[in-house]
């Protein structure tokens, strides 16, 4: 398979990259500034070409797939996918937006006729935590409600920084009987007991809110992290100015200049996740697991996800409709328990 990685002059795009060529791979690097992807690309010793978004369908030409690393993903998503329906390319991104993943969803039919998988999430956003979702659904298959949690060492890089700004401006989001709702951020709180130890978590708008459901067809699932007391009641008030296009624009600019986490801190921080769901007759299953770095799990997920691609019926997937629950388990360093029953 001749694939491609878009998006080689951000953080997350380089890191996929280099690993791909460890592995043995050869991608073609690809971007929007060719002095940012000739050098990486010379150093790799690999293809690359420079082409903007408005010019995808070229710049996809003779290519398999491509995986989408170029955010944010609210602006980047749909001309990268409407060239994949038009090319032929299998489409894979590393979003964490419940929006694109709507966006995606709603094209199923569409990437059925063009015989084309559509991927988006296949990084830490959502593989982790959709993979626990089918798997307490599949322990539990009347489940009703679905708790999700997170948390992530090692600090942030410019791109899902500035995804964090732009949802910044809003609250809290949340499945409720089968729809997207709009709720006050952190609107509900919880203890998330993971692998290492338990944590207060609040509610926070994640991927799985819209991917969960897709996977799994509960109909009321809320995602969780670590949430600051007291940011719930302060965030409607600093909204207002948050949306402004000012404000926006110097919050991007700041996070541009964030470097991401260096090898050094990814080798020595993890990530954990937490799942509990439940039905009307009071049964209850958990899941918990615990991974690498959310960057070293994502650029590995990328890599192992592109080559599978080829036994996915075509359509719009979550990673565990594509590949299964237990795919995360295949990704280095990721250890599952559960799911068991509470009791």
């Amino acid at each position: 398979m001749r694939w491609m990685v878009y998006g080689v002059s951000g953080f997350t795009g380089a890191l996929v990259a280099r690993l791909a060529v460890e592995r043995g791979e050869r991608p073609v690097l690809a971007g929007r500034s060719a002095e940012k992807v000739r050098p990486l690309a010379e150093r790799l010793g690999l293809e690359h070409r420079v082409f903007g978004l408005q010019d995808a369908e070229r710049g996809l030409e003779g290519i398999d797939a491509v995986a989408h690393c170029a955010g944010p993903f609210s602006s980047t998503s749909r001309p990268m996918v409407d060239a994949c329906l038009r090319t032929g390319a299998h489409y894979l991104d590393i979003t964490g937006e419940i929006d694109v993943f709507e966006g995606i969803g709603r094209r199923h039919e569409e990437a059925v006729e063009a015989g084309v998988v559509l991927l988006p999430g296949i990084g830490f956003d959502v593989v982790p935590t959709d993979c626990v979702a089918a798997m307490l659904k599949r322990a539990l298959p009347t489940a009703t409600h679905l708790d999700l949690a997170f948390v992530v060492q090692g600090g942030a890089s410019a791109g899902t920084a500035q995804t964090a700004v732009e949802g910044s401006a809003f609250g809290g989001r949340a499945r409720v009987g089968g729809e997207i709702r709009d709720v006050p951020l952190a609107h509900r709180r919880r203890v998330a007991h993971f692998r290492d130890r338990a944590r207060g978590v609040g509610a926070i708008p994640w991927g799985d809110v819209s991917t969960a459901y897709r996977s799994t067809g509960i109909p009321n699932v809320t995602t969780f992290t670590t949430v600051p007391l007291g940011l719930g009641a302060l965030q409607p008030l600093a909204a207002p100015l948050l949306r402004t296009p000012l404000a926006q624009r110097v919050g991007k600019a700041l996070a541009r200049r964030i470097g991401g986490p260096d090898e050094r801190t990814r080798r020595g921080t993890r990530s954990e996740v937490f799942g509990e769901a439940w039905d009307g007759e009071g049964r209850r299953v958990r899941a918990a697991l615990t991974g690498p770095n959310a960057y070293d799990l994502t650029a590995d997920s990328v890599v192992k996800a592109v080559h599978r691609l080829p036994a996915v019926p075509p359509g719009a997937h979550t990673p565990s409709s594509a590949f299964g629950s237990d795919y995360v388990r295949a990704l280095d360093g990721v250890v599952v328990s559960g799911p068991a029953e509470v009791g």
